[in-house]
């Protein structure tokens, strides 16, 4: 049996090939930049001008790239795909807006969904782990979810996988934005919250000591409840609670994990791994890139870890 030509190891050129990742939150933009290893190379963010509506953030956002683009010295000529979270789901039809704006610009495949779904996404493949099965709750002035099976992520048959805002936790609760009554989002939202605690800021929250512990616990039992019954019908390796409430008051995430336990004891035993998110306020981004490489066939199999918080340079 003939020797052969010996084995050659290959490996991805780093600029064969670029990917935007864009995050059209209700503020600001957020933009990271990739290559083709996944490297985050390049980022950065900018408020919106006060009156900018809904049409009017990708303009914001392609100003901020050609900034990004000039201070990091990329030309994007090997631009292969942009990804854009937005916020919110796809009632009114603007994400085709969206995604015309910038297959216009770039003339790239663009793929356009939720923030929030991204983020979970993003949650999924940051530390290498690459858990199969997720579910990610943020608790921020909303409430929105993300959920994902097999390595994929869900959007389902209307774009509204993951919206564990709107699940009914007391129907004879106070009306929600969406006609319902009673909504997870009632309860445990910052807005709703910082009512409850009669308190103004979530620095104020994160100071309150004992005195809130009553409302908290009322609020992590609520998200406890709901992320029960997602585990229950899907069964992930890992539950994620994000969002800047979760960041004030660790306590609900700590409580949150002690009722799914107590709830899933009974019927399954063991239940998923509960954390805090560990990517920061680029998680939407970052996880629109994520979406990018797994629509990518060269780059399926490749290694789809996110770099922590901090890598790469950043425009300001």
């Amino acid at each position: 049996m003939g020797s052969g030509r010996p084995a050659e190891l290959l490996a991805l050129d780093p600029h064969a090939g670029q990917y935007l990742g864009v995050d059209l939150q209700h503020a600001r933009v957020r933009v990271v930049v990739a290559d083709a290893t996944h490297e985050i190379i390049a980022g950065g963010q900018a408020a919106y001008p006060e009156g900018t509506g809904r049409t009017g953030r990708p303009a914001v956002a392609f100003d901020l790239i050609d900034r990004i683009a000039a201070e990091s010295g990329i030309n994007f000529q090997a631009l292969q795909g942009v990804g854009v979270g937005v916020v919110g789901p796809d009632a009114d039809g603007s994400r085709r807006q969206v995604t015309a704006a910038f297959a216009q610009r770039f003339a790239v495949p663009v793929v356009v969904d939720n923030n929030t779904r991204f983020a979970a996404l993003a949650e999924a493949v940051a530390d290498g782990t690459d858990p199969r099965d997720l579910v990610y709750i943020r608790l921020s002035d909303g409430i929105g979810g993300g959920v994902v099976v097999g390595g994929r992520l869900v959007a389902g048959g209307r774009g509204m996988a993951g919206e564990f805002g709107h699940i009914a936790v007391d129907p004879s609760g106070v009306p929600c934005r969406c006609g319902k009554r009673g909504c997870l989002e009632t309860i445990a939202s910052v807005p709703a919250v910082l009512r409850a605690c009669g308190l103004a800021t979530l620095g104020d929250l994160a100071q309150a000591g004992p005195a809130v512990h009553p409302v908290l616990d009322a609020v992590a039992d609520a998200v406890g409840r709901v992320l029960a019954e997602a585990a229950l019908i899907l069964n992930p390796e890992q539950v994620v609670i994000a969002g800047n409430l979760a960041t004030a008051a660790p306590r609900v995430v700590t409580r949150a994990a002690s009722v799914v336990a107590a709830e899933l004891t009974p019927v399954g035993g063991a239940g998923p791994t509960i954390r805090s998110a560990r990517l920061g306020d680029d998680d939407g981004a970052r996880g629109a890139i994520a979406a990018l490489f797994r629509q990518t066939p060269l780059l399926t199999d490749y290694p789809s870890t996110i770099p922590a918080p901090g890598a790469g340079r950043s425009a300001t």
